[in-house]
């Protein structure tokens, strides 16, 4: 599997930390409850994982197959004794790993968008078959929505000591589903631009009325949750 994050791996984890704070609310409040395994997809370097362990008392699998996200995600994992006995760090896909025969909940948060609509099937499939009663997923469906070009926007800003690190993003339609982020990842030395590294990656895109429709196919049912901006879902059963 080719590594979209491998450019970008060193700027990610600090240029998302301000949106996990909006983000993470409204995601501990979506997994309350929660006593069974959890999976969190695209754990990334942590921060939702984080999260999820504040608001559930067992098992963690977090799944990241980029090398560069995962070091972070193990750093992090390694620091926090709350999360070093729970957090189970697998490199694998999604697709791929060995989980848990029955789980209390899935996240896929900043994520979906990875998967194409026959590997969104199988993840549908596998909510049927793993959620506990009761279980839920919870997701986001990042804009856009429908394959539309985005206008480049700087979508981050951080200083670190004498060093400032932004990030610009922007992306245009590749096919009547999807989308290609052309993101630029620039480092400055005082006002000095001393660094530039750019990285494209296909993004899947998907509107509620998909989601609800995929979903309804395999006994499933999307229900909003949070603040409307997010975009966030909470995935159940028929069931339940």
């Amino acid at each position: 599997m080719a590594d979209e994050y491998e450019q970008s791996a060193e700027f990610i984890d600090v240029m998302i930390a301000s949106h996990w704070a909006v983000l993470g609310p409204p995601l501990e409040e979506a997994l309350r409850g929660v006593t069974d395994p959890v999976v969190d997809v695209g754990a990334g370097g942590g921060h939702g994982t984080r999260v999820i362990a504040g608001a559930c008392g067992g098992e963690i699998v977090a799944v990241e197959p980029s090398p560069g996200l995962r070091s972070v995600l193990l750093a992090r994992v390694n620091e926090a004794a709350e999360l070093r006995d729970r957090v189970t760090v697998l490199p694998e896909g999604l697709l791929d790993v060995d989980l848990p025969p029955r789980l209390g909940a899935v996240v896929a948060m900043n994520v979906l968008g990875h998967f194409s609509p026959a590997d969104r099937q199988r993840i549908w499939a596998l909510l049927a078959e793993r959620l506990v009663p009761g279980g839920r997923a919870v997701l986001n469906l990042q804009p856009p929505t429908e394959p539309a070009a985005v206008p480049q926007a700087r979508s981050a800003d951080v200083r670190l000591g004498r060093r400032r690190y932004e990030g610009w993003a922007r992306a245009e339609p590749t096919g009547s589903d999807r989308v290609t982020w052309h993101m630029t990842y620039r480092t400055h030395h005082d006002d000095r631009l001393v660094g530039e590294v750019t990285a494209t990656y296909d993004w899947w895109v998907l509107d509620e009325p998909q989601l609800k429709a995929e979903l309804a196919g395999h006994g499933l049912s999307p229900t909003p949750t949070g603040p409307a901006e997010l975009g966030m879902y909470l995935i159940s059963r028929g069931d339940a």
